[in-house]
């Protein structure tokens, strides 16, 4: 999954040992999405990309992401897992429209529509909807 937005905090890197005996790093970020209504979203980077993709507050970002849920003494827990980010231009739109052809252009070798069957109302009957 991807979303567009502007990160507003850093959270400071967190690194320990695996009972395997393992050692990990995981950076925390908050993200706000660029829309009419805002949503945060608190993600992270675990391992290698930890360090891979270095993000400062006020950049803008398009993040690719994971979500994932886990359950731990009955309750559950939801984690979204940064695996790529991209930095973007926070004035750009997140996706350029394309602009429809107008309908009376002709399209050099289109195939033309089949023709429309005729659905009209049969002698006697009225083609008034009944609400």
């Amino acid at each position: 999954m991807e979303v567009t937005g502007k990160i507003i905090q850093k959270l400071e890197l967190q690194s320990g040992t695996s009972k395997a005996g393992n050692a990990w790093t995981k950076q925390e970020y908050v993200l706000e999405t660029i829309e009419n209504f805002p949503k945060k979203i608190h993600f992270d980077f675990f391992g290698e990309r930890a360090n891979q993709y270095p993000l400062e507050v006020g950049d803008t970002v398009t993040l690719s992401f994971d979500i994932e849920s886990r359950e731990y003494n009955g309750r559950w827990y939801t984690s979204i897992r940064g695996w790529k980010a991209e930095k973007t231009d926070g004035n750009a739109p997140a996706a350029t429209p394309v602009a429809a052809a107008p309908v009376n252009d002709v399209v050099p070798n289109a195939v033309p529509a089949p023709p429309v069957p005729d659905f009209g109302a049969s002698e006697g009957e009225s083609d008034d909807l009944p609400f």
